[in-house]
């Protein structure tokens, strides 16, 4: 029987994209190990504010640019600026539909006191994961010892070994970053994730995509949300052969960040 794999970075709050990808797939990987990014979606997001997208960011204490993620720790006043994060969430939705039910949820999940990055991200993509009754069990690469890799594909092949599987799925925006004749050599079959147009209604301004998982959690129950996981594809090699041309770069954004 086929097995499924996925991995991302453990990202703050990340777009529906992100737990799309979790639910389509087996199993799980949080890249806990992988290089801390600056400017990434690993300690930041956006939401809707008047409007309009508005950056929310986790600050961190200053540390080594080759630090891993789980090597990387919340600033001294983390505390205050998780208080001050909740407030701009509150202020920012407290007139959408779901957020008497919404916000008391995500607040305790702001306000957890873990000030390792990468396990204060893990315990917020379990918890979010929970409240949607998302099931797919997740793992942290950490803990799998996978060892010396050649390179990043290298190493996500024995990431997807590690754990019995023999398909990888990843975020269509990496679809320049992996050969399909890599993986099928190596015993793995290589998909992509593509989030397919969904919108929904956001006050009554024009529709802001791609926002985090907060926004959707705002105006959308959690039977709609689940219904929404659902809005999406799986590209092989010969879809994406199909999908995409040199006059199409404009589609390659659906579904990143």
């Amino acid at each position: 029987m086929s097995k499924t794999v996925g991995m991302m970075q453990p990202y703050l709050f990340p777009y529906i994209g992100y737990f799309q990808l979790i639910e389509a797939v087996d199993v799980f990987v949080l890249g806990d190990d992988l290089q801390y990014v600056k400017e990434s979606w690993i300690n930041r997001n956006r939401i809707l504010q008047n409007g309009t997208d508005r950056m929310i960011t986790f600050p961190l204490k200053k540390g080594d640019h080759r630090a891993k993620i789980n090597e990387r720790f919340f600033a001294e006043n983390f505390a205050d600026e998780m208080n001050k994060l909740a407030r701009v969430i509150y202020n920012a939705y407290v007139k959408a539909p779901q957020f008497k039910k919404a916000f008391p949820f995500l607040e305790e999940v702001i306000k957890h006191p873990e000030t390792n990055l990468a396990k204060y991200a893990e315990n917020s993509i379990r918890k979010i994961c929970g409240y949607l009754g998302v099931s797919t069990p997740i793992v942290v690469a950490s803990d799998l010892g996978v060892g010396a890799v050649a390179d990043k594909q290298d190493r996500v092949v024995k990431t997807v070994k590690r754990m019995g599987g023999d398909t990888y799925i990843n975020p269509i925006g990496g679809v320049d970053l992996y050969d399909f004749d890599f993986f099928r050599e190596h015993g793995v079959e290589l998909k992509f994730h593509q989030i397919n147009a969904l919108e929904y209604r956001q006050f009554s301004n024009a529709f802001v995509p791609l926002l985090s998982i907060i926004d959707a959690l705002m105006f959308n129950d959690v039977a709609e949300v689940r219904r929404k996981l659902a809005c999406y594809s799986l590209l092989d090699s010969e879809k994406i052969r199909t999908s995409f041309c040199d006059q199409c770069e404009p589609c390659r954004l659906v579904g990143v960040g």
